[in-house]
């Protein structure tokens, strides 16, 4: 049994090393997957007094790689959802994220971006406000004070590297460590309560690191230093709290050796607190039952080992449910085509799978998520794998996915979190002997084999418990629970608690997290329940019915509306001709709100300082981007990283770049004020029409020019145009994107331009550099005139509102982070037909296709393109565009001719457009089709010419919402009908 006791390093030293003979907790007996599950929750198996290893902390959230980025613009622009959101997350009695892990940033890229170093040279002050998941730790603690909050890194900033590849670097690595550690005490309150010394997913934990780490930690006097900013009084409290911080290892990803090295190393034992390993729920298994290499993290965790100790054990970093859960149950991956509704692998019942399991075969008891909360733009890799989607703050619109309800299931029908010193917190215990998973797979792990998958948490003073049970196959499962040797008092009824998708003709969250049933024992004392198909039910003798926050939704999903703002970048503003505008200045901002002291309160700080310096709705996939003082005193943007910081160890290797604005941005031009403080050189790129990737050239279009004056037209990094203008220290470049036209400009002069036979015709702004530092100002994005500037919105393929016929493979398991929500639908058989309905002047059929797919269109029940050829193209690129329709809602259905068609998305285009249309085209192509006779055509033909020439008469009388590529489009249409006009027989 775990002991409650804690003992010091010297016992643990003079303990014996000798092999592990201690038993470990018995599971209970595999079942069948047909038979009833029969559970036995035995008072005597709630082990009160393990106060690491079996309580349940419940879950944590990842803040790395710019995942958290976008959040602080929701805080300033839509402080309400923001702070909505965080109530959500971590407030409440039953707090569904105990905890923020910060990955340090370096300011390269070793996932989905970059995140800002807190010290970039040995010299510069430690700046933890630069990071945003330090923030969304202050902010969390004003609504759950103990929230725990860890550090870790992987790529640490080329001044530590520097010397740690020396073999010598072990003060720097340090000294980054305690100043970051102690900026955020001084500016937030708070003492990170963990640190991993090691590096992220190690293979072979640096042990006599983490042993240095600690006793230099431990034995460390000094807080009075200048550096650190603190008072007299705050060095006293820093100091206590600075010495309590507790150590985690390894966060191995493909190895489990800090288990093993554990139960065999007495002074590593006495020094490491909690370990920790990623995406993959088992134990390791080799060896004898009694060696360290044979379920060491379960005899860590249990207590049953030499030392009699228990420690904490963590899925210390794993996925969050893949792609919206909204579209998921659209699928046809279940038996037969069948919906596999809110389960599959990779979905929400995935993840209480793989929580139930990790427990279950590691005993870990606590899941934490890479990320939560995904607040970075589209198309980054690992894309669409959170609990929350917060990725377009100028509208506010924040999406909880019903993973969040399913693990609701988890933390809300038990008391969770770290047990107290003095084991009187009431944190609840995890039951081996009442827990078990038979799933499939030990990573993306698969319930469809039926198997029982159950965890059971109990008070530790045995007056309730709750089992949560999930069912991801196609089967019912009929669960039967007892209790004994419990003190549940006189009312022995238990709360049914179930989440799982709708049934015909219901709204798609009517079943999530709901009283499903009240239930009373019979007379064996089992209470039986059966569990629906592709469903998780949390069996609980809470009384939980009138619960307000039980009962409570999630906030609803606000409209995603397009990033169009006035001239200050600040304010929605559709009726101008400006997209977006920053100048760096920010003097239209006002102050925001942040969590300090520990949470106990918050205090307003002027727009910059509350954020650290960091530009406004910029996602960072390398580099260090940051505001400063210009020249002239004005607030100009910088890129940071030079020479002297790039040689890190990043993963994903670029040039420093950084992203801003929407997706649906399609016709605009982009410019913006380029210069070079760095007398080692320079240069500076501005792209357009970014859909995804992590690098500068990712850009479709893209200008770059050095101080030289020498300057580089680009698709997708690959050189089109090159030339020279004077040598100068800055310029003003601008690209504009209209159709497939792509026009360059230097300093107001047009220098190239480009007519691209396959145009990418969506996306974002980019900015980018080489290793020097690098200066930005004056971002300005137009809308042109005579062109649609956006699409208004995007409907997935798998959206409620999308209607097939004929045959198709609808997927969203295992999909591809580049696909929309990671879904598609696929489809090689004539005559497949798919119907969407929009609003807006046309529609892009959106996905990546080899373009051998042919297509009839109708829109609103009339054909507008017959034999319609489409593209080959890239994902989130459109294989089909459709424009020139009259501004409102239309219907359009597509019918497979021939060919293979994958469909990802739709986007619905805005009637938007500024200044004046000329439609002479439209005029030369009714001109010369003439006035045919429809006596001489057949019936067909003739309808098809007859709408093609209805609607380019209508546009040439006047048609709101027309632009140049519709004007385009359908003079195009009237004559091709006219050209397939068929002809009586005489």
């Amino acid at each position: 049994m775990g002991m409650q006791r804690r003992f010091g390093w010297a016992s643990l030293a003079a303990a014996t090393t000798m092999a592990l003979a201690a038993g470990v907790t018995a599971a209970p007996a595999a079942h069948s997957a047909d038979d009833p599950v029969q559970i036995v929750v035995d008072g005597n198996d709630v082990r009160a007094d393990n106060v690491n290893g079996l309580t349940y902390k419940g879950l944590g959230l990842l803040s790395c790689n710019s995942t958290s980025n976008l959040l602080m613009d929701y805080k300033a622009e839509h402080p309400e959802r923001y702070w909505q959101l965080i109530r959500v997350l971590f407030g409440g009695k039953s707090p569904l994220i105990n905890h923020v892990k910060i990955e340090m940033g370096s300011d390269t890229n070793t996932s989905t971006g970059s995140d800002p170093a807190t010290m970039r040279t040995r010299d510069e002050l430690a700046d933890a406000s630069r990071s945003p998941g330090f923030q969304l730790a202050a902010d969390a603690k004003t609504v759950n004070p103990r929230l725990k909050v860890s550090i870790l890194r992987w790529v640490m900033p080329q001044w530590v590297q520097t010397e740690w590849n020396k073999g010598t670097g072990t003060d720097e690595m340090y000294r980054w460590y305690k100043e970051t550690i102690l900026d955020a005490y001084q500016k937030y309150g708070y003492m990170v309560d963990y640190v991993n010394p090691d590096t992220n997913e190690t293979q072979k934990p640096d042990i006599s690191f983490i042993k240095w780490y600690k006793n230099t930690l431990a034995n460390d006097t000094e807080f009075s230093d200048s550096r650190y900013g603190l008072t007299a009084r705050q060095q006293t409290s820093a100091a206590k709290a600075y010495h309590d911080i507790k150590i985690v290892a390894s966060d191995e990803n493909t190895t489990k050796n800090i288990g093993p090295a554990m139960l065999t190393d007495t002074e590593l034992f006495g020094m490491v607190d909690a370990v920790g390993y990623h995406y993959t729920t088992d134990d390791r298994l080799d060896g004898t039952s009694d060696s360290a290499t044979y379920r060491p993290y379960t005899k860590l965790a249990t207590g049953d080992n030499t030392y009699g100790q228990d420690k904490e054990v963590w899925y210390s970093e794993g996925v969050g449910s893949f792609g919206w859960t909204d579209y998921r149950v659209s699928n046809t991956e279940g038996p037969g085509g069948a919906s596999t509704g809110i389960g599959g692998v990779q979905s929400a019942l995935d993840l209480a799978n793989r929580s139930v399991k990790s427990y279950a075969n590691s005993k870990r008891t606590h899941y934490i998520f890479q990320p939560a909360i995904g607040a970075f733009y589209e198309g980054a890799q690992y894309s669409h794998k959170e609990l929350v989607s917060a990725r377009d703050p100028w509208s506010g619109s924040i999406h909880y996915d019903a993973a969040v309800y399913v693990m609701q299931h988890f933390t809300q029908f038990a008391k969770t979190g770290w047990e107290n010193g003095t084991n009187t917190a009431g944190i609840w215990r995890s039951v081996p002997e009442a827990s078990y998973s038979g799933v499939s797979g030990t990573e993306n792990v698969d319930g469809s084999n039926g198997a029982p998958s159950y965890m059971t948490l109990a008070d530790p003073a045995k007056k309730d418990f709750s089992t949560i049970a999930v069912n991801d196959s196609d089967r019912t499962k009929s669960y039967r629970i007892k209790a004994q040797n419990m003190a549940l008092g006189g009312d022995p009824t238990m709360e049914v608690w179930e989440t799982r998708a709708a049934d015909p003709g219901q709204a798609y969250d009517a079943n999530f997290k709901h009283l499903a049933a009240q239930i009373r024992p019979d007379s064996d004392g089992y209470y039986t329940y059966t569990v629906r198909p592709r469903s998780i039910v949390t069996f609980t003798t809470l009384d939980r019915s009138s619960d307000k926050a039980t009962n409570q939704r999630l906030p609803e999903t606000a409209a995603r509306t397009v990033l169009d703002s006035d001239a200050t970048g600040k304010k929605h503003d559709t009726h101008d001709t400006v997209l977006y505008a920053d100048d760096f200045g920010y003097e239209e901002e006002g102050r925001v709100a942040v969590g300090t002291d520990n949470g106990a309160r918050k205090i307003s700080q002027s727009y910059l300082t509350s954020r650290g310096n960091q530009p406004r709705y910029l996602v960072d996939q390398t580099g260090a981007w940051e505001v400063g003082k210009g020249p002239s005193g004005d607030n100009v943007l910088y890129q940071y990283l030079d020479q002297s910081m790039k040689d890190t160890g990043a993963w994903n290797r670029n040039t420093p770049n950084t992203t801003v604005g929407d997706f649906r941005w399609e016709n605009y031009r982009a410019s913006v004020d380029v210069s070079f403080p760095d007398p080692a050189g320079g240069l500076a790129t501005l792209g357009v029409r970014q859909q995804k990737g992590m690098a500068a050239t990712d850009a479709a279009y893209s200008i770059g020019i050095g101080p030289s004056g020498s300057w580089t037209l680009y698709r997708y990094g690959t050189a089109l145009r090159t030339g020279t203008v004077a040598a100068a220290d800055g310029y003003r470049l601008a690209v504009e994107a209209t159709g497939a036209t792509v026009t360059a400009y230097v300093d107001g002069q047009a220098v190239a331009a480009y007519q691209d036979p396959t145009p990418v015709t969506e996306g974002r702004v980019k900015l980018g550099t080489d290793f020097h530092t690098t200066a930005f100002d004056n971002l300005k994005v137009e809308k042109v005139a005579g062109y649609t500037p956006y699409a208004a919105a995007l409907t997935d393929n798998m959206d409620s509102s999308v209607a097939y016929e004929g045959t198709w493979s609808r997927n969203a398991s295992l999909g591809d982070a580049m696909n929309w929500y990671r879904s598609t639908s696929t489809s090689a058989t004539a005559g497949a037909t798919v119907t969407v309905p929009f609003r807006g002047t046309g529609i892009d059929v959106i996905g990546g296709n080899d373009g051998s797919a042919v297509l009839d269109v109708l829109v609103d029940g009339r054909p507008v393109a017959r034999n319609a050829k489409t593209a080959a193209t890239d994902k989130r690129q459109a294989t089909y565009s459709l424009r020139g329709l009259p501004d409102g809602r239309h219907t359009a259905t597509f019918t497979l001719k021939s060919g293979k068609i994958v469909l990802d998305a739709f986007t619905e285009l805005s009637g938007d457009v500024d200044g004046p249309v000329d439609t002479t085209p439209l005029r030369t192509a009714l001109d010369a089709v003439g006035s045919p006779d429809r006596s001489d055509y057949t019936a067909d033909s003739w309808a098809d010419f007859a709408t093609a020439r209805t609607a380019a008469r209508a546009a040439v009388r006047g048609q709101k919402g027309l632009d140049v590529l519709g004007v385009g489009q359908l003079a195009s249409r009237l004559v091709d009908a006219h050209d397939r006009l068929v002809r009586t027989e005489p």
